[in-house]
């Protein structure tokens, strides 16, 4: 259940799921193939891209001067999908 609340804790905003989503289904992609993809500004994506970072959500590599994301924690498509299928929201 720790799991599960922190995963919760770290994705509790609409970008975050989107990028949760995003990156589940594509794998390493740049912080403009995001941006343009989900319709948000860059500076607000890195904001949130970094922060689910820094809680081990994310993983990250720099190639030249894109960097580029992907799902680490794997998890927490499990917890979206489940959350997602409740039929009271």
């Amino acid at each position: 259940m720790e799991k599960v609340a922190f995963i919760l804790k770290t994705t509790a905003h609409p970008t975050r799921i989107a990028i949760v989503q995003l990156l589940a289904a594509h794998d390493g992609l740049s912080v403009t193939d995001i941006s343009e993809r989900l319709n948000v500004e860059q500076s607000l994506l890195s904001h949130h891209l970094t922060g689910m970072k820094l809680k081990g959500i994310l993983s990250s590599h720099r190639d030249g001067k894109n960097i580029f994301y992907s799902l680490k924690m794997r998890e927490v498509i499990d917890v979206i999908q489940c959350l997602a299928a409740c039929t009271f929201l």
